[in-house]
């Protein structure tokens, strides 16, 4: 009965918190829409709206949790589009920068594909009565993106009001598509310990740290062996009698600060 009432208390206390990715699934919440089985050792995170960074200190890894779901929790397609949701309740911090980047090496480097800057959760400039009522987004996952069996996607956001905040949240994906190469924006880091920037408060200025996310960057490039949402056999005989399976993706990042 205590344990149960707990549940209820923490449950609860996450309405009054930030904002968090609800789909796809991120590791270890509880508000999936299919529920995984959590990795031994492992609970329930009922604070995945807390920051991850406050005021240039590190206060959690990036993702929050670095240890995966046992499978995804949901499969992509290269050039079609997806739908990340979140939580319906929350602070949204008058906006902010968000970024939605893929991992193709279990989390090390992240290549971005799609920004929602400014305004992120809002309809439009606060300034100028936009709402902050948007609770998910939809866009094309760039066509050229690798296929893969298991990717990390992760939403990464820089609030514009309040203290000086980092927050993420990390999803276990699928993504079908042909083998090959991507190079796109390598993420942004901000507010998150002395090696990355400290971004001020926006003040009403909705430009404050842009530089970081559109000219201050840097191009990263990342590969996977090619993935199909309906497998067929794809291996090769050896004279061994024995299979070979394709390469491990692999990330190369290329400045271009």
């Amino acid at each position: 009965m205590l344990g149960k009432l707990l549940s209820l208390l923490a449950q609860t206390a996450i309405v009054l918190g930030h904002m968090q990715l609800t789909e796809p699934c991120p590791r270890y919440s509880f508000q999936c829409k299919t529920q995984p089985t959590l990795p031994a050792g492992e609970t329930i995170d009922y604070n995945l709206s807390t920051p991850i960074g406050s005021n240039g200190n590190i206060l959690a890894p990036f993702c929050k949790h670095t240890e995966p779901w046992p499978t995804v929790t949901s499969t992509w397609t290269a050039g079609q589009p997806v739908t990340v949701e979140f939580a319906t309740y929350g602070a949204t911090h008058s906006g902010g920068h968000c970024e939605f980047s893929l991992s193709y090496d279990g989390g090390q480097t992240y290549v971005v594909v799609h920004q929602e800057l400014r305004y992120c959760f809002y309809t439009g400039n606060p300034n100028s009565g936009g709402s902050g009522s948007v609770r998910s987004y939809t866009f094309d996952l760039p066509s050229s993106v690798p296929g893969t069996d298991h990717a990390v996607f992760a939403w990464s956001w820089v609030n514009a009001s309040g203290n000086r905040e980092f927050y993420s949240n990390c999803a276990d994906v699928a993504i079908a598509g042909a083998p090959g190469s991507y190079s796109a924006k390598l993420i942004t880091f901000a507010n998150y310990g002395a090696d990355y920037p400290l971004i001020p408060e926006f003040l009403g200025n909705y430009d404050t740290g842009i530089e970081f996310y559109t000219t201050n960057v840097t191009t990263v490039t990342v590969s996977g062996p090619g993935f199909s949402a309906y497998p067929t056999s794809t291996a090769t005989s050896t004279s061994a009698g024995s299979s070979t399976s394709s390469a491990p993706y692999s990330a190369t990042p290329t400045s271009t600060a």
